[in-house]
């Protein structure tokens, strides 16, 4: 049976590290770290996660601020409103909830960011970096990163020489998995549902990394031998035998399956989710010691 990552514990460490590092930012006379986030809109899921991020920001004893904007923003209005987020000295990071409404170019909104404050990652530059691999001074998009964190607690940060396997070709997950596994002299296969013989490729993997998005696609037949499994796929799914109507999260990995055969796996619920938030403090932090002139902090 596969050790479970708990990905709960380890954003708990991160956490607790980031409050930590930002009270002693603050005992040295310097503002403490600022966040921004920007929501458009009345999306259900997005307040959840903007209301998520706002609180866990407090928590850590940073300046939270939230602009909410109706769904009819003119694009210059957020641009305008990014603009001075740029410019204001208290805030480190700037967080722009996505989706956005239709009518407004969500690239533009991206890249509109200074790349100081890209906490998302998301930002041309950073990507530049991370590709290029430049790893220590990009800031790299908080769930590859947070799954980085998982896989070295799994099997340690010394990770050379070992084959990778990363299902799902997205610029938010798949890509900077990829570039993040090659930094640590991985041997990188990016694969996705296009890959032919796909379960052949991914039985290769020391280390399978699942963010295709599809449920239980990748079953546990699929999976080497003590091979580490992190499941970044969140789905919900029909549950009846809880009753009718209801649903349950599963990931892009068959659970039952895969954990009869790997070393080690992350859950879903309770794996990947609880470390993108928690990663998010992290960069906000960096950009808040390095604005500072200080060294940026490690995790």
């Amino acid at each position: 049976m596969a050790n479970i990552i708990d990905g709960k514990l380890v954003a708990a460490e991160v956490t607790s590290k980031v409050q930590e590092l930002a009270a002693e930012l603050v005992s040295q006379g310097c503002p403490p770290p600022g966040l921004a986030v920007i929501i458009v809109g009345e999306d259900p899921a997005s307040q959840v996660y903007v209301s998520s991020k706002s609180k866990k920001a407090k928590e850590c004893g940073f300046l939270s601020l939230q602009h909410t904007l109706p769904a009819n923003t003119p694009q210059e209005r957020l641009l305008g409103l990014i603009a001075e987020l740029n410019a204001d000295r208290r805030i480190n990071g700037i967080l722009v909830q996505l989706p956005l409404p239709g009518h407004i170019d969500a690239g533009k909104v991206i890249q509109a960011i200074s790349p100081e404050k890209d906490v998302d990652g998301f930002h041309f530059v950073n990507v530049g970096k991370l590709s290029t691999g430049e790893v220590g001074t990009a800031f790299v998009p908080c769930t590859p990163a947070g799954s980085m964190l998982l896989l070295e607690r799994a099997r340690g940060r010394d990770l050379s020489g070992l084959t990778a396997v990363v299902v799902g070709r997205s610029n938010i997950v798949g890509k900077p998995m990829a570039n993040l596994l090659l930094a640590s002299n991985c041997t990188v296969t990016i694969a996705h549902s296009k890959t032919r013989d796909l379960p052949a490729v991914c039985r290769t993997a020391d280390i399978l990394v699942a963010a295709v998005g599809r449920p239980e696609m990748i079953r546990g037949d699929w999976i080497k031998p003590g091979a580490t499994v992190i499941d970044v796929g969140i789905n919900r799914v029909p549950a009846p035998e809880k009753g009718e109507g209801k649903s349950r999260l599963v990931g892009d990995v068959e659970f039952a399956g895969a954990s009869a055969v790997a070393g080690a796996i992350t859950p879903v619920p309770g794996g990947v989710g609880p470390m993108t938030i928690a990663m998010l403090m992290a960069n906000t932090l960096a950009s808040a010691y390095l604005s500072a002139g200080l060294a940026r902090p490690r995790f």
